[in-house]
């Protein structure tokens, strides 16, 4: 599974990153995780509001820090 996460750097980005991270260690398993901060990048996803959450190509979530439990429904689904 391919997770990325959109966003420029902000502190909400980098709280989405270690909740994805967090997620990734309660589920185990192997995931890649991938940090998108080109700007150009994440507007091809049609992203407006950063942090961004795409897991395999699908984005799941915009403009928000999920929850360690929420970014691991995500996965699941």
């Amino acid at each position: 599974m391919k997770i990325e996460i959109l966003g420029t750097g902000c502190s909400k980005c980098t709280m989405l990153e270690t909740k994805v991270k967090a997620a990734v260690a309660k589920v185990g398993g192997f995931h890649e995780i991938v940090k998108v901060d080109d700007i150009v990048d994440i507007m091809n996803y049609g992203v407006m509001s950063t942090p961004g959450l795409v897991i395999d190509g699908v984005v799941k979530s915009t403009g928000k820090v999920l929850s360690v439990d929420e970014i691991i429904e995500f996965m699941q689904k």
